[in-house]
């Protein structure tokens, strides 16, 4: 059987991006998305439903957020999903999927005013991709 993980998302940051250099020189950059959904119950009540999503970025894309990008911008991601899962310094089990940034798009800011930066940059060969 086939896999296909591929993931598309369009929201805002949910704080400024935080970057980091790995020990092999290559930057990340972590950041968080709100993504929102509204849709109408049976009743007719409308609901307004919020998704946070984890993001990491590498390379080019992580410098160009990390300059770009602040928390409140919108941003439209293309990724994939990575399952990640740790243990705490209690021994507690964790776990959580986060989004391995391949592409990205600026959006325009509310307001009509245009968005800074370049556009759409080309994914980073996954050799620099340690994860």
């Amino acid at each position: 059987m086939s896999s296909f993980n591929k993931v598309i998302l369009a929201g805002n940051l949910t704080r400024d991006p935080e970057v980091k250099t790995l020990p092999s020189g290559t930057i990340v950059a972590n950041f968080g998305l709100a993504v929102n959904r509204s849709y109408r119950k049976a009743d007719g009540e409308e609901v307004e439903e919020t998704t946070f999503v984890d993001i990491d970025a590498f390379g080019r894309s992580a410098e160009n957020i990390q300059k770009y990008c602040k928390k409140g911008d919108p941003l439209m991601v293309e990724g994939r999903l990575r399952y990640q899962n740790w243990e705490t310094e209690n021994g507690d089990k964790r776990s959580k999927l986060t989004v391995m940034l391949e592409t990205f798009q600026f959006l325009p800011k509310s307001g009509g005013g245009e968005s800074g930066g370049e556009g759409a940059t080309k994914p980073e060969p996954d050799d620099k991709n340690p994860f």
